[in-house]
């Protein structure tokens, strides 16, 4: 008996330890205001926050990092997209510099090569299935394919049906720039990072979008599917990008949420109650799964400090914590 209490207590604790860790914080530095690295760091360690997302290479943050134990989301922005797709000599670079010269030191999860590109951006657009190639084939040749999975953020403007959730599909005039990136993921066995919103769908459709059900607080059902009901706008959307995805040939893709938050302030629907209430319900519904996939959604919350050097002014008010380090809500991770 004190044999399987001891198991089922080393299976509760490894539960526990694997819903804290599916839920990460962005990381922004656009401030003038902000703590430095290592205050940054301190901080994340000090509230148990053990995943980050940068979306740029920063020796700062590399060296407050390196020792930490987080584990880190690092972005190939997208004004370096021209450089690391033209050859792969140049990823190898940009990959040793930023990469291999802070491990094991500094923890690499994912890369994220672009973020949020536009299939209608003639000059971008193009770039970025030749750079996901070409940053991958540079992990592997510096010995870091097992350690570090190369993907690209998307948003949910790629997805054209979207109601109900099983009819998801991405739009017609995009499918030749994700298809192929689609399909890179599927053979390299890579999650594709999609950027969820439930804010910006309210705010664009509050006709039909109740405020309950984008911040998780629905008495009950609001969409049935098919068997899945779905109580919640996130849990819709991500289970609308599942179903594009089975349509376009990745059925056997999984999804990491890059980003999601609510703003405090600055526009409709922006207040200090609101963003609570969403990343509140947000932490503690991820551990969950939805109704098409059960199992811990690994979440990244944007982000972790109002940011005032963004525009427009509901960009400002993002943050999960003040600048001066004091937190905007009691969030448990």
């Amino acid at each position: 008996m004190a044999i399987q209490l001891l198991l089922l207590w080393l299976l509760a604790a490894s539960l526990d330890l694997t819903e804290s860790q599916s839920v990460g914080v962005c990381y922004g530095r656009l401030g003038n205001n902000l703590p430095t690295p290592p205050q940054v760091i301190s901080l994340y360690r000090s509230r148990n926050i053990r995943r980050m997302r940068v979306y740029d290479p920063d020796q700062g943050v590399f060296q407050a990092l390196s020792g930490s134990n987080i584990e880190v989301m690092l972005g190939v922005p997208n004004t370096e997209l021209q450089y690391v797709a033209s050859s792969r000599e140049n990823a190898r670079e940009w990959v040793k510099r930023n990469v291999r010269d802070h491990s094991p030191g500094v923890r690499f999860r994912y890369i994220a090569v672009g973020n949020e590109v536009k299939a209608s951006d003639t000059t971008l657009a193009p770039l970025v299935h030749p750079a996901m190639t070409n940053v991958h084939e540079a992990v592997a040749f510096h010995g870091l394919k097992d350690q570090i999975k190369v993907s690209t953020s998307v948003d949910t403007t790629l997805i054209g049906v979207s109601y109900p959730p099983s009819q998801g599909a991405f739009r017609g005039d995009v499918r030749g720039y994700i298809d192929p990136i689609i399909g890179f993921l599927v053979s390299i066995n890579s999650p594709l990072l999609v950027n969820i919103y439930t804010y910006f769908s309210y705010v664009g459709n509050p006709r039909e979008i109740s405020l309950p059900y984008a911040l998780f607080t629905s008495p009950g059902i609001v969409v049935q599917d098919g068997a899945n009901g779905y109580q919640n706008l996130f849990d819709a959307m991500l289970d609308g990008v599942y179903s594009a995805l089975e349509k376009a040939g990745g059925a056997s893709l999984e999804i990491v949420v890059s980003e999601s938050g609510w703003p405090s302030d600055g526009e409709s629907a922006a207040t200090f109650d609101n963003a609570r209430t969403y990343y509140t319900n947000l932490v503690a519904h991820v551990a969950q799964g939805t109704p098409k996939r059960r199992g811990a959604i690994e979440t990244y919350l944007f982000a972790m400090f109002d940011e005032h050097n963004k525009q427009p002014e509901y960009e400002k008010n993002f943050g999960i914590f003040y600048p001066d380090q004091r937190p905007k809500y009691q969030l448990s991770f």
